[in-house]
């Protein structure tokens, strides 16, 4: 069976953010502090003893110190459980964890060769050395099976597939290192236990709906959804910036064409809203905005939370 924890929730910054006043920063740092949530990645096992991240937040040493599935394995002087990251993009929010990861324990590193190119280009990830961590590149619509320490099926299947969204920010208007198109920035996964045939969908981030991913996503067990604002003009009508979620290469939750109306209908047995921003009003479980989500059966996660599939 796959067992999936939640490490985080959040989108870049986490809640609270550290320079953000917002209201909900403010309540996650007095009245609220189950608001509270570490930036969005997941750790999936199918043995429970072996685990592969999704995407490695800036957040990470604090993810693995409140994990336990994720710790050390008893009377070990020097282990992790980490067996392979896999890289959805090449965003902040996905490759700072990294360099949290510097200490020397073997991994494989999963990743579209756009964003390995990215790695590449920033001597700083070098602290990652070729004798710990292998770099494999991954290609949209190719699944692939993480292998174990010792080289051994691991017995799950990933599959990823290009998602409509945005390359990482701090390349707008540089040429990618890699060159090319935009095949590859952005990239959604469906993670497969072989032996019982269930499976789940990641997609931290998604800029629109199409007929194509609504057609991949039903008859899911449990589905994972970028949830980084409620509606698209929400950090302009807050103060707190002047970009729409649009224009980051986020859907919004709500409104006509938004993620809880696209996906209504559709078999999906749980529905997982993360990366979701501090501006966000339906962070806070008293908001009409929380109830909304809550009532069309969605769910946010809480940092920590174990599902098995």
């Amino acid at each position: 069976m796959l067992r999936v924890v939640v490490l985080g929730a959040a989108a870049g910054g986490g809640v609270p953010q550290w320079n953000c006043g917002c209201p909900v920063c403010r309540k996650a740092r007095s009245e609220n502090p189950e608001v509270r949530s570490t930036q969005a990645s997941i750790a999936v096992s199918a043995d429970n003893e072996h685990w592969y991240l999704v995407n490695a937040s800036p957040d990470l040493r604090q993810q693995l110190i409140s994990t336990p599935q994720l710790y050390p394995g008893a009377g070990r002087l020097r282990h992790s459980p980490i067996a392979g990251v896999i890289l959805t993009n090449g965003e902040v929010d996905a490759v700072a964890g990294l360099l949290s990861m510097r200490e020397g324990s073997p991994f494989t590193l999963y990743a579209h060769e756009r964003v390995l190119a990215i790695l590449r280009s920033n001597s700083i990830f070098n602290v990652l050395g070729e004798q710990d961590v292998e770099r494999c590149p991954i290609a949209v619509d190719v699944a692939f099976e993480p292998a174990l320490p010792d080289g051994s099926p691991s017995g799950i299947e990933i599959l990823p597939f290009a998602v409509p969204g945005k390359g990482a920010w701090y390349l707008e208007g540089k040429a990618h290192p890699e060159g090319g198109d935009a095949a590859g920035d952005t990239l959604g996964l469906r993670v497969l236990d072989k032996t019982s045939g269930r499976y789940f969908y990641f997609l931290a981030a998604c800029a629109r709906m199409t007929d194509d991913l609504k057609s991949r996503l039903s008859g899911a067990a449990l589905v994972f959804f970028d949830g980084t604002v409620w509606r698209d003009d929400e950090l302009i009508a807050q103060g707190l910036g002047t970009k729409t979620g649009q224009s980051m290469g986020h859907i919004a939750m709500s409104g006509e064409h938004g993620a809880i109306e696209s996906l209504a209908g559709l078999d999906v047995g749980r529905k997982m809203f993360l990366h979701i921003n501090n501006s966000n009003p339906a962070l806070l479980s008293g908001s009409d905005e929380r109830q909304a989500l809550e009532q069309a059966g969605w769910r946010i996660p809480a940092d920590g939370m174990e599902i098995t599939l």
